[in-house]
């Protein structure tokens, strides 16, 4: 059996080919040109091993293995394949002939990838630089895609390529890259604790309303599939479910797409615009409703859009409106309106500002818990995530806990406290299997967990005057047993005869150097 390319690879190739870009072109832009040029390689390889598959089969029946492939995977116009594009590297004019390729392919697969290569010109003079630095740049960008031991056929890799490498070149470029590309990186392991606390189900509509490169979508899909399994429902409802998703930058909202596309998900509708000014994932004059909806928002976002929220035809912000520099519950308040009245749940990543900020946040909040929609509060650590170090929280409500719904009789609200639970690294924390699993199993219990989780009530949320600050609700403070008075004193006297040594040395030094000490 050939051997599979492993992930390392890939990302090995696409960090290398950030060599052909640096110091030219801003991380945010050229990453889009790396992974339009792996998903070109990509989808050139998966027709070229359909291609041969179905050769074995049909032999030389040019045409029906042309119909075959067009109505089972998609239409490669001749010419437009990566291969034929990189025996024209030398070409001088190679920039236009990518972007005519790309748009070939576009054409001819218009419900699949329109609109997917739109935000990318690889002939662009501003981006890539005059016509003979453009050519070199090109050129060497597709031999580091064309090297043999880059084979992405199916039978070679897995479909997660351009997703896991998207996720590593982000954490590569870290902030700088996630924040000037107007994105948010979403850790792997954050993202499917997140849609375990929401519990897609087989039947469910699910939307990321900030869905970045959709791997957050991705992830709830792999979890309605996981429901599936452990439930031993047929494959057919491993498959029931409809992927939404809206993105407000223009070339993420097209990986969003490429991603949906290498994962099978064809059928999945990504929009791009301005969730909170411009919702296109609405019906007539009302916004769509989910079952589930998950996303991780910018954080403590900028200029919103508060100045228009009172007039919003939607009337998402019944509640009050947020404060003009902080959008984090003006996105809260989106989800809460998309999902389904008496049913629908929603899991969001945000600072723990939003647990106990004052003003306009803290009068919605309130309405929150009053209506009865804040389900669960989970603390995470520190320095999770690659473009702020601040300690995050998830936080999950509802619909089916307000009047009329299946849960309308629960009040209280729980609160976890894992900020203590992670795995220390060099630049960014992260969290281990075995967290998301207490985690988990701690919110399915509902039950107290000391110096972990405490189910907090109305009332006494209340008396607290709204606040859900977590260490208010869960005592972490540990007594110990035991304790060796003595050893403690005799290292206070060493280490303070240290510091008195430090001082006479540093006396000294500044003496020296002539300073009257």
């Amino acid at each position: 059996m050939t051997d599979k390319t492993r992930q390392d690879t890939v990302n090995a190739a696409a960090w290398a080919a950030c060599d052909t870009f640096r110091g030219v072109i801003d991380p945010a832009q050229y990453k889009d040109y790396i992974l339009t040029t792996l998903f070109h390689k990509y989808i050139s390889d998966v027709w070229k091993d359909h291609y041969e598959e179905y050769k074995a089969r049909f032999g030389d029946d040019e045409e029906r293995i042309l119909r075959r492939l067009e109505r089972e995977r998609f239409v490669l116009p001749p010419g437009s394949s990566f291969d034929e594009i990189h025996a024209q590297r030398n070409t001088d004019n190679i920039g236009e002939r990518i972007n005519i390729a790309l748009t070939a392919i576009e054409d001819a697969n218009k419900a699949k990838l329109e609109g997917v290569f739109r935000n990318i010109d690889f002939n662009s003079e501003i981006a890539l630089g005059e016509t003979r630095d453009r050519n070199r740049r090109l050129k060497n960008l597709l031999e580091d895609f064309a090297k043999p031991a880059l084979d992405l056929r199916p039978s070679r890799v897995g479909e997660d390529v351009i997703g896991e490498t998207y996720i590593y070149l982000i954490s590569r470029f870290a902030s700088d890259a996630g924040k000037k590309a107007g994105e948010f990186f979403t850790p792997r392991r954050i993202s499917e604790l997140l849609v375990r606390l929401a519990r897609p189900r087989p039947g469910d509509r699910i939307c990321d309303p900030t869905c970045g490169s959709g791997s957050l979508l991705i992830r709830a899909a792999e979890e309605v599939q996981a429901a599936a399994a452990r439930e031993k429902l047929p494959e057919s409802e491993a498959r029931n479910y409809a992927l939404f998703g809206q993105e407000a930058n223009g070339g993420t909202q097209a990986l969003a797409r490429m991603n949906m596309f290498l994962h099978g998900q064809d059928g999945a509708r990504i929009e791009w615009g301005d969730t909170l000014n411009n919702p296109k994932l609405v019906e007539g004059e009302a916004l769509l409703r989910f079952d589930v909806v998950v996303a991780n928002p910018p954080f403590s976002l900028d200029k919103w859009g508060a100045e228009n929220a009172a007039r919003d035809r939607f009337r998402r912000f019944h509640r009050g409106v947020p404060p003009k520099g902080r959008g984090d519950y003006a996105f809260i308040l989106h989800m809460i309106e998309a999902a389904k009245p008496r049913s629908g749940r929603v899991a969001v990543v945000a600072p723990h500002g939003v647990l106990f900020r004052g003003g306009a946040e803290g009068r919605i909040r309130q309405a929150l818990v009053e209506e009865n929609l804040i389900d669960t509060v989970v603390g995470l650590p520190a320095q999770l995530f690659p473009s702020t170090g601040i300690p995050v929280c998830l936080v999950v409500f509802d619909r089916s806990r307000e009047a009329g719904g299946a849960r309308a009789g629960e009040d209280g609200v729980l609160l976890v406290d894992a900020s203590r639970d992670f795995v220390p690294g060099k630049r960014m924390n992260s969290l281990g299997p075995e967290h998301l699993d207490r985690i988990v199993e701690t919110v399915k219990a509902r039950a107290p967990v000391e110096r972990y989780a405490v189910v907090a009530s109305r009332a006494e949320i209340a008396g607290n005057g709204y606040n859900l600050n977590i260490p208010r609700y869960v005592d972490t403070f540990e007594t110990e047993d035991g304790i060796d008075a003595a050893a403690i004193q005799r290292e206070i006297v060493t280490l303070e005869a240290q510091l008195a040594e430090t001082r006479k040395r540093m006396d000294g030094f500044l003496r020296e150097l002539g300073v009257d000490v």
